[in-house]
């Protein structure tokens, strides 16, 4: 989909897009933030501008910069459009998971490479134009989308290659992330499902954004952190404490740096 680039991009010059995820909120020093207007309200949050390992970034925190915007509510059309209309020619987007094979450890990245979507009632196009809120159908043209691979194999080997020169962090290259609408954490028997699925981790948010970035044209590829063994299940061996919010961020809390420090490493890699 074609979006009109923000009148300010040519001076702002920002290249790559990050999506700040649960307690990434803050990116980027001696940067500028930018309130963007788009067709779909507000994005969550003003995109900040800066330089980073000699690449100009634009980061958008995708929750809100105080984590006003539940999973199942956020405004992934306006964040979308936004880094779209500032110029960006990629997009990387880390986000907490929960593991659904023993293999995959609390405190691991995963650069999935597939997505199931079992979200619900989420708006997940640009082309359904008819009214402000989609309810009547659409005046252009129709647009199937393809999406048989959701991310973008070149920004996926500069994540995994980024990862694997940091001394201290596992990266696995590779997985299908099944992304629930929430605002709840699955229940013990949706955990096994998943599981005996052959499905990897277990995130809130991994759709539309991905969709919506496929249409706006934008590679986009997402390094997922581990934060939990999602309902306890894990093998099937169900001897895990339940995921809680509370869990969730303190393992953000404690691998926040490692998160930064992974994509400014991928910076001056990415296409």
């Amino acid at each position: 989909m074609l979006i009109p680039l923000d009148d300010r991009a040519t001076d702002l010059g920002a290249e790559i897009g990050v999506f700040g995820g649960s307690g990434f909120y803050e990116f980027l020093d001696d940067a500028v933030d930018v309130d963007v207007q788009t067709p779909y309200g507000d994005p969550a949050a003003p995109v900040r501008i800066g330089t980073l390992a000699g690449r100009r970034v634009a980061f958008l925190a995708r929750h809100g910069h105080r984590h006003q915007y539940a999973a199942h509510r956020v405004p992934f059309r306006a964040n979308v459009w936004a880094l779209a209309s500032l110029g960006v020619r990629s997009v990387v987007a880390p986000c907490s998971v929960g593991s659904l094979r023993p293999d995959l450890d609390v405190g691991d990245f995963v650069v999935v490479d597939q997505l199931v979507d079992r979200t619900s009632a989420r708006r997940d196009t640009f082309y359904d134009v008819g009214s402000n809120d989609g309810t009547h159908g659409s005046d252009g043209p129709v647009q199937h989308q393809a999406f048989a691979d959701p991310y973008a194999e070149p920004l996926r080997r500069v994540l995994v290659d980024a990862g694997r020169s940091i001394e201290g962090i596992t990266v696995h290259d590779g997985g299908t992330m099944v992304v629930i609408n929430g605002p709840r954490f699955s229940t013990r028997a949706e955990s096994q499902w998943f599981s005996s699925m052959g499905w990897s981790v277990v995130n809130m948010t991994g759709y539309p954004e991905a969709v919506l970035a496929a249409e706006a044209g934008l590679p986009y590829a997402s390094i997922a952190l581990v934060t939990d063994r999602d309902a306890g299940l894990a093998g099937g061996q169900g001897d895990h404490e339940p995921v809680s919010m509370d869990l969730v961020m303190a393992v953000v809390a404690r691998n926040i740096d490692r998160v930064k420090q992974l994509i400014e490493a991928a910076v001056p890699e990415l296409p």
